[in-house]
C-alpha cells in the first residue's frame, strides 16, 4: 500500500484498537487459478508472539483451502471513509479528495479443524454483537442444528507478521483545513460522514 509519512501509523496500540472497532475484514488470498477473496468478521487475539486474526468461513467457499499455513494472505481492515470538498478548505487553490483509514495485516492463515475451537470462536462473535442477558446464544440451539451450524463452517487462524496502516484524515494541510473539513461533513449530516468527522477529531485533531 502506498502510505505517505504524512498518513503513515506506526502506533502499535492505535493498530490494535482500529482493528478492533473495525473487525469486518477482507481477507485475500492468491490461487493457482488467481486472486481469492472473503468478508468476514474477525476476532483480534494477543498472544505473546503477537496478534492473530481468527475467524472462519463457510465450508462450501474453497477459500479455506488455500489456508494451509504456507501462503501469504492479506487481512484488509476499513475505517470511516467520505468524500471531502475543496469548498471545505480555509485556503485554496485545491481540489476534491477522499478521506479514510485503513489497516492491511498480512500473515500466513491457518484452517482450524477443531470442534471445540470453532464453537469456541461462534460463542466469541456472537457474544460480541449480542447486547443483554436477553441476547441471541448458539447454546439456544437445538444440538442438532448446533452440530451442523459446527459442521457447516471452517475456522481459521491468521498470526499476523507485518501491518501496513494508513490514515489519510488531511494531516498534509493546516488545522484550519482539517477543521474545515470536519465541519463540512457534519454539515452533510449521514452516518458516514459523521463517522469520519468523529475519527478526524480522534486522530487529526483541527475540530
Amino acid at each position: 500500500m502506498y502510505i505517505p509519512e504524512s498518513f503513515k501509523v506506526d502506533d502499535q496500540a492505535k493498530v490494535e484498537a482500529f482493528l478492533e472497532r473495525y473487525d469486518f475484514a477482507t481477507i485475500v488470498s492468491s490461487a493457482t487459478n488467481g486472486i481469492v477473496a472473503t468478508h468476514v468478521p474477525v476476532v483480534v487475539r494477543r498472544t505473546p508472539t503477537g496478534l492473530v486474526l481468527v475467524g472462519h468461513v463457510a465450508r462450501a467457499n474453497s477459500h479455506w483451502e488455500l489456508m494451509n499455513g504456507a501462503g501469504e494472505s492479506l487481512a484488509i481492515f476499513h475505517g470511516p471513509h467520505g468524500y471531502v470538498s475543496p469548498t471545505w478548505y480555509a485556503s485554496g487553490p485545491a481540489v476534491p479528495t477522499w478521506n479514510y483509514a485503513t489497516v492491511h495485516a498480512y500473515g500466513n492463515p491457518l484452517a482450524v479443524h477443531d470442534v471445540a475451537f470453532t464453537q469456541d470462536l461462534l460463542r466469541e462473535l456472537v457474544l460480541r454483537y449480542e447486547n443483554g442477558e436477553n441476547g441471541w446464544r448458539v447454546e439456544d440451539l437445538p444440538p442438532h442444528i448446533s452440530q451442523g451450524l459446527v459442521s457447516a463452517v471452517v475456522a481459521f487462524e491468521m498470526p499476523v507478521h507485518r501491518f501496513e496502516t494508513k490514515f489519510k484524515l488531511g494531516q498534509n494541510r493546516s488545522a484550519e483545513d482539517r477543521a474545515g473539513t470536519i465541519a463540512g461533513l457534519e454539515r452533510e449530516q449521514s452516518a458516514e460522514a459523521n463517522a469520519l468527522a468523529a475519527f478526524m477529531r480522534s486522530h487529526a485533531g483541527g475540530g
